[in-house]
């Protein structure tokens, strides 16, 4: 089996973490859920760098984001599954 492209560490999470460098836009990713070992594919819309989170499902402005099965922030624009995940739509909801 090849290593995954991203990460999801709890089943509830909203997005993984890339985990492999040179994501390009429209490319069918491998995704591996470490909390029951589970393998999936997503389709990613946006060239994604290392480290960075990619969106599992849709998500609407103003949704809380899990990372790691932790709130992160709250979604500041629509997210469409697939979607790159960053400053650009995510902030923390501290201020």
């Amino acid at each position: 089996m090849s290593a995954p492209d991203f990460i999801v560490h709890d089943a509830k999470d909203t997005v993984g973490v890339i985990v492999k460098e040179g994501i390009a836009a429209n490319a069918t990713l491998s995704g591996w859920v470490m909390e029951d070992d589970s393998r999936f594919e997503l389709k990613c819309l946006d060239a994604i760098p290392l480290g960075h989170k990619i969106a599992l499902a849709d998500i609407a402005a103003g949704d809380t984001v899990l990372k790691y099965g932790h709130d992160i922030g709250k979604a500041v624009a629509k997210i469409a599954k697939g979607g790159h995940v960053h400053v650009q739509n995510l902030k923390t909801k501290k201020w």
